[in-house]
């Protein structure tokens, strides 16, 4: 793991306000404790596992500005328990679009099928497309254009009839 994963790898962690990510590989450990606390911000760090333990105070997360968007949501849904919930399958930066003068994947009411993208999450500067996995029709969209995501965290409600 070079310099510029490590670095990636706390800005993630301090974008998405993840509270501990932990990689091992070959003889060497990387730890980072991020989160923001409303009081103050909380360190990170990181520890290098080899033969000697050191920890050394990273970057500060940095706050960044969140434009606020319209919500995405325009049908209000009464019991959702009839619908499928397609959740993330990664920590990173949720976007509805593939750029910022490009059309949304789906809006709600949108029928889809498997394999149709859905939208893009970006980890560590790669953007990974979401296809779906079921067919069926767009309910709800649970989260806005930019906002960061957790790993299954819930994305989008579909109506599989």
């Amino acid at each position: 793991m070079n310099l510029e994963e490590i670095k990636d790898l706390i800005k993630l962690v301090s974008k998405t306000g993840i509270g501990r990510v932990e990689i091992e590989r070959e003889g060497f450990k990387v730890i980072i404790k991020g989160g923001m606390n409303t009081q103050a911000e909380q360190p990170i760090y990181m520890q290098q596992a080899a033969p000697s333990q050191q920890i050394l105070p990273a970057a500060a997360p940095v706050s960044m500005p969140v434009t606020p968007s319209a919500p995405t949501n325009t049908v209000e849904v009464e019991n959702d328990s009839k619908y499928i919930t397609i959740k993330s399958p990664m920590i990173g930066t949720f976007y509805r679009t593939a750029g910022p003068d490009k059309p949304a994947f789906v809006e709600v009411g949108t029928d889809i099928k498997k394999g149709d993208k859905l939208c893009i999450i970006e980890a560590m500067k790669t953007f990974n497309e979401i296809e779906a996995e079921i067919s069926g029709k767009i309910i709800k969209v649970l989260v806005d254009n930019s906002n960061p995501v957790d790993y299954d965290q819930p994305l989008f409600l579909v109506d599989p009839s």
